[in-house]
């Protein structure tokens, strides 16, 4: 990435000197008046101008009278003021600023701009993304991704749903890529440890804290600091940890093991599970407060299965700069009729034995041969069935279930929405009749079940 053009418009020299160490590695050029800005923006060539309102004592607010300029030169310009009354905030949007920020958090604020400003650059980043970052041709599985990069330089926590091997982490490392933070992406897998490894590897320990602890050591929090945290497995988590875990996220600090002074982190949250989100709250695997705390946005991703487009350009991603490989039409065929359970983790695996084991076209035997046996090719499904819910219509009707189904549903949609039913009207598109009607049904069967 080449370097950004950057015109920043600040009377303060003190201000200046922030925004030049939080800009270093841009081309940087500075205005401290009006005039001198508009001659600038007249005759320079700019990416991103920074904009202060009030520029020199008794000032009427002559920054705002830049805004249109800069933006007739097609230049992203972003507000940052000591003056953030509604009226001023909204005068400044209508004439065209894309964003509005208060002096004071110049660190994190700047690189999210930029951040966001080479995100939007009429769809050239989303290109390359899905050329090798995160390869797919499924449109909802795109729209979805697009969704979650316009939060990615936000310090909002995201939720990545999916069966193992969708591309979950491959996810959450596109998102700290352009997240604009600068520190590592740090992930752990929750169900790999015990409580008590699990709390020594997140909070790090001291020496002597537990037998075998012969040195000081930073848990994953110390080492995520100005980056991301990804909680892979979230449900493996126990309660316990949960707790401690919530308040470290809350507070920003933590004490490790057999520490006495508490240690701060600013770290962004990513999580993920290949579980069931509701039943896990249900059963109290999930405590209610910390998935409020963690699930923020939430992004599900489908299985292979439901994606059978992309199997063959990660194919030739797997052989990206290995021996090419070429199927016979009804070896392909074959392929694409496979469900692919394992999802990508399968697939890169067969890739890996068919490149290494097989020279020429291959062919329908071999492609037989190598895929596993207990996933053999099946007719294409609908939505997979659950024993409960099968078992559920059986006893109680397809009626029955279809409207505890949808009720379901329903409830999913509010939960996520923070309660509000307008917003889950919009995104599963029925109307407030049929919301409450389907709630009220699935109510009363519920009540007639449960009293037979």
């Amino acid at each position: 990435m080449g370097k950004l053009n950057i015109l920043v418009v600040e009377d303060n020299v003190l201000a200046r000197e922030v925004m030049a160490e939080n800009l270093a590695g841009q081309t940087v050029d500075f205005a401290a008046d009006k005039p001198t800005a508009e001659r600038k923006l007249k005759a320079g060539h700019y990416d991103i101008c920074f904009l202060d309102l009030l520029l020199g004592d008794n000032d009427d607010y002559s920054g705002l009278k830049l805004i249109p300029l800069a933006v007739s030169k097609g230049i992203y310009t972003v507000v940052m003021s000591s003056c953030d009354t509604e009226e001023t905030i909204t005068r400044a949007y209508a004439l065209g600023c894309k964003e509005f920020y208060v002096k004071g958090n110049e660190a994190y604020n700047i690189g999210a701009t930029i951040a966001r400003y080479l995100r939007d650059d009429g769809g050239k980043s989303a290109q390359k993304v899905f050329a090798g970052d995160f390869i797919t041709n499924d449109p909802e599985t795109r729209a979805l991704v697009c969704e979650a990069l316009k939060y990615s330089a936000t310090e909002l926590p995201l939720m990545l749903l999916g069966p193992s091997g969708t591309g979950k982490t491959t996810l959450a490392q596109l998102l700290h890529a352009h997240s604009g933070r600068k520190g590592d992406f740090v992930a752990i897998n929750c169900a790999a440890y015990t409580e008590d490894l699990l709390e020594a590897e997140l909070f790090g320990y001291k020496r002597g804290s537990f037998t075998g602890a012969h040195e000081n050591r930073s848990g994953k929090l110390a080492q995520a600091d100005k980056g991301t945290l990804f909680l892979d497995e979230i449900g493996a988590m126990s309660q316990n940890m949960q707790v401690k875990l919530l308040k470290a996220i809350e507070e920003r600090s933590f004490y490790p093991l057999g520490a006495d002074k508490p240690e701060y982190s600013d770290f962004r949250v990513i999580s993920a599970t290949l579980e069931n989100i509701q039943k896990l709250l249900a059963e109290n695997k999930l405590r209610f407060d910390f998935f409020q705390r963690v699930h923020g946005m939430t992004i599900a991703l489908k299985p292979l299965a439901r994606r059978k487009c992309d199997i063959l350009p990660l194919m030739q991603a797997f052989t990206k700069g290995k021996k090419r490989l070429a199927f016979e039409p009804d070896a392909k065929e074959y392929l694409l009729t496979h469900n692919w359970p394992g999802n990508t983790r399968e697939l890169k695996r067969f890739v890996e034995l068919i490149g290494a084991g097989t020279q020429g076209t291959v062919a329908l035997e071999t492609v037989r041969r190598h895929i596993t046996p207990t996933a053999a090719p099946e007719l294409p499904v609908m939505e997979t069935v659950t024993q409960s819910q099968y078992d559920y219509a059986c006893k109680y009707g397809l009626t029955a279930a279809a409207d505890r189904f949808s009720a379901g549903i329903i409830g999913r949609s509010i939960v996520e929405n923070h309660g509000k039913k307008a917003a889950a009207l919009a995104q599963l598109k029925i109307s407030k009749t049929l919301l409450y009607a389907t709630l009220e049904r699935a109510r009363k069967a519920e009540g007639n079940h449960d009293g037979r």
